[in-house]
């Protein structure tokens, strides 16, 4: 049986189903979508850990503009699960990084967060105007931002849902995030490989990659149930990787 199927099969919490389900549409709307290659070893995991089965499941793709899409559930035992997600965009490409994060323990969604990123000293103006005409919901539990997400935008939701309307108007608000990106990546044209806006944009890319990597959180969890080593890896190869721009 496939991870995912396993993972979705064992009661994955609606929110996360749902949003994993808009996620999967959203991406495979783009065009030039394709499979990017990694190591088995590392797409889909699997664990015991106290008695308990750690299951990651990893899907990468990538896209015109986009030079990355992860997506990732993982759960362990039938306490904890975790979607985590980002759309990495083509350096060349004046699109900024949506990214969202749902974690639920006990089958109650204690953190949801979503953004787009922006990839510059602002987001670009096409996507600031699609943002403005966003309805933000209002929700009673918004969770502080950590010391390293200066990387996150004026726009970034963080939240604990407290109703399952809260967690519907949540979806909804990633469903208007991702909406706005794609729609808008279908009307930009790359600039040159080596022009000072790539390399702006790929700097600050790479300054989102070392502020997430700065999370102790997961690094903590994937290094105590596999190793130090182990962890650093899957963290610089899946999650945050920013390879050099290719010199041609």
């Amino acid at each position: 049986m496939l991870l995912s199927s396993y993972i979705s099969g064992k009661g994955l919490h609606p929110l996360l189903e749902s949003t994993a389900d808009l996620i999967r549409k959203s991406r495979d709307s783009l065009d030039q979508v394709a499979l990017l290659d990694l190591d088995p070893e590392l797409r889909n995991v699997y664990k015991k850990v106290d008695g308990d089965d750690l299951f990651i499941f990893n899907e990468l793709h990538q896209a015109r503009g986009f030079r990355k899409l992860h997506l990732e559930l993982a759960r362990i035992g039938s306490n904890l699960q975790i979607l985590h997600c980002v759309f990495f965009p083509d350096p060349r490409f004046n699109l900024p990084i949506f990214g969202v994060d749902l974690v639920s323990a006990n089958g109650i969604v204690t953190a949801a967060i979503v953004d787009l990123s922006p990839v510059g000293k602002c987001l670009p103006d096409p996507i600031i105007q699609k943002m403005a005409l966003i309805d933000m919901p209002e929700f009673k539990s918004i969770r502080a931002i950590p010391e390293w997400g200066t990387i996150f935008s004026s726009n970034v939701c963080f939240i604990k849902p407290e109703s399952s309307m809260e967690e519907k108007n949540f979806l909804k608000l990633v469903h208007n995030y991702l909406g706005s990106l794609i729609s808008y990546s279908f009307l930009v044209e790359p600039d040159s490989l080596h022009s000072p806006t790539t390399i702006e944009r790929y700097n600050y890319q790479k300054t989102y990659c070392i502020q997430q990597k700065r999370n102790d959180k997961t690094r903590n969890v994937l290094a105590k149930t596999f190793s130090p080593t182990w962890a650093d890896r899957y963290i610089d190869i899946v999650l945050f990787e920013c390879s050099p721009l290719p010199k041609e």
